[in-house]
């Protein structure tokens, strides 16, 4: 069998990741304040190293206080909750929004069917920074779940949404069992379509590999779902942030002929690159 790097169709940064960095950089050229992003832009601890270079350092919300007239914030792609935009417009810093704006999007749906006296039920990670911003244009008041195993008595207006990078079946799945209990159930597919073209491609060239990397950083919810996907197609899958994690241990004692790559939606092309160039190395080809 000839040897092979197959790297899948869809990889690397999506439109959100990559437009918030833009901006952020943008920011930092175009003024003369200070720089500034509300926790680290991106999960990808090599771009957060480089935004560093360029003295645009990520802060904390407990930091804000400590801001004024020179500073300027950047909102990550993630988006924040309406009390976090007042707690930084009181500082006088000013404010730069690199919400994606798919996640925009669904912030507004919940306030506007919350307002018309909708149960807002958001599938997705309770912890996860997107989550968390989306539920405070809804006052916190949104039921979160992963499969809908958590869902207790339901009222009879429900309006669904999905984090971003949620896995397409489990939101189905939470449609599905609410759809059973409910009378009114207003259903929004919010799953970014870049999340899903990269876990299809993940999942076809998965299942054609001997090894499979899933490049991403290790708090990066949508390169966990990738290696998720991968790891039940392919036995000898590994998530990796960067090539300093390959080891040529694993091509040569797994007898590794074809490497399928694939990376989370924070993973910029250097990085893909350098991993492709190291796989490349330990395959002799």
């Amino acid at each position: 069998m000839a040897k092979e790097i197959i790297i899948a169709d869809h990889a690397g940064f999506c439109f959100g990741v990559k437009r918030a960095v833009e901006i952020a950089v943008n920011q930092q050229t175009s003024d003369q304040s200070n720089t500034y992003t509300l926790g680290p832009l991106i999960h990808n601890n090599d771009v957060i190293n480089r935004l560093k270079e360029q003295n645009i350092l990520p802060i904390t919300e407990a930091q804000l206080g400590e801001l004024g007239s020179k500073d300027s914030i950047v909102i990550r792609s993630h988006g924040v909750a309406p009390d976090i935009w007042e707690q930084i417009e009181k500082t006088g810093a000013q404010l730069v929004d690199a919400t994606c704006p798919y996640v925009s999007s669904i912030q507004k749906k919940v306030r506007k069917y919350r307002d018309l006296g909708y149960q807002i039920i958001i599938v997705g990670d309770a912890k996860h920074p997107e989550v968390i911003g989306i539920n405070g244009w809804c006052d916190n008041s949104a039921i979160i779940t992963k499969d809908g195993s958590n869902l207790g008595e339901l009222p009879s207006k429900v309006c669904i949404v999905s984090q971003t990078t949620e896995r397409l079946a489990n939101y189905d799945k939470v449609v599905e069992i609410v759809s059973r209990r409910c009378e009114d159930v207003q259903t929004f597919n919010t799953i970014c379509k870049a999340t899903s073209d990269r876990q299809s491609s993940a999942d076809e060239v998965s299942k054609k590999v001997d090894l499979m990397i899933v490049i991403g950083g290790k708090n990066s919810s949508n390169s966990k779902k990738l290696y998720d996907i991968c790891s039940k197609n392919c036995k000898n899958s590994i998530f990796i942030e960067n090539s300093k994690e390959l080891s040529a241990d694993i091509f040569h004692e797994n007898r590794i002929e074809k490497v399928g790559i694939t990376a989370g939606a924070s993973t910029p092309d250097w990085v893909i690159e350098d991993v492709v160039k190291k796989s490349r190395e330990f395959l002799a080809i």
